[in-house]
């Protein structure tokens, strides 16, 4: 098992993404501490399906729209399992407009506070934690959109291209201390919070004409990234960003 005796803290683990990286971590030999914002139901759906690898696994809520809460999350973590050696920043999300200058301010907010400032915080808290143990592995989920833009998402975009240059930043710092960090950036990924575009057929084939391989990818497909850079498979990779988007920032060479 590649990540036998681990102990993991998953963010947005009930749903999409953060699930399956969750599950497949404990298939591997992971303990997990399965955290959510709101949905309960979905945290207890991954919490049994951790244990029944025999994986531990604790559930965790926290509200990321406050970063103090974020702090609080890795403290908790850290009592549940007594060490975290891997944490994947998943939980995320984004605005609702068409075009960015219509974003209130306190949406734009909010959405830097989940997807920016709150990672950085369980950045901060793990870097300072794993340096103790001399190891530690950091993930964060960012996006296509580190790289390139999308109409009506500035404050998303923002964050992920923030959140880019964090993980780049700390590689730099990490590296000498024995933590790996590095970035997974999903494309168009079929997760709840896609459900409503990908339930459309003809948004759905919309989308998939945009991505060379056609089609959207599956949360395990991501997973599969996270296993990569969670192990030692990946020992000599610090301070990058694989992109899992079937070829979606290549689509300018198609031009």
């Amino acid at each position: 098992m590649k990540l036998q005796g681990k102990n993991a803290l998953v963010t947005g683990s009930d749903s999409g993404m953060g699930q399956a990286i969750a599950r497949l971590f404990a298939s591997e030999g992971a303990n997990v501490v399965v955290h959510y914002g709101t949905d309960r139901k979905g945290a207890e759906e991954t919490a049994r399906a951790v244990r029944e690898y025999g994986a531990k696994c604790e559930i965790i809520q926290a509200d990321l729209a406050d970063p103090r809460n974020a702090q609080q999350l890795y403290k908790q973590a850290v009592r549940a399992l007594g060490r975290i050696d891997i944490l994947v920043n998943n939980a995320g999300t984004g605005s609702q407009v068409e075009q960015s200058l219509e974003t209130p301010l306190d949406d734009f907010i909010r959405v830097i506070n989940i997807d920016l400032i709150s990672p950085w915080a369980l950045c901060q808290a793990a870097a300072e934690a794993m340096q103790q143990q001399e190891k530690g592995i950091i993930i964060n989920i960012t996006s296509v959109h580190e790289a390139i833009p999308s109409p009506g998402g500035a404050a998303y975009d923002a964050a992920k291209g923030g959140l880019r240059n964090i993980t780049r930043t700390l590689a730099l710092e990490l590296a000498p201390k024995g933590i790996r960090i590095n970035n997974i950036a999903p494309g168009l990924i079929d997760t709840p919070m896609t459900a409503k575009k990908l339930s459309d057929p003809q948004q759905a084939k919309q989308a998939s004409e945009t991505i060379p391989l056609r089609r959207p990818g599956q949360p395990e497909e991501i997973a599969n990234a996270a296993l990569f850079l969670a192990s030692d498979e990946s020992s000599y990779v610090t301070g990058t960003t694989i992109f899992v988007d079937g070829g979606l920032t290549q689509k300018a060479g198609l031009a």
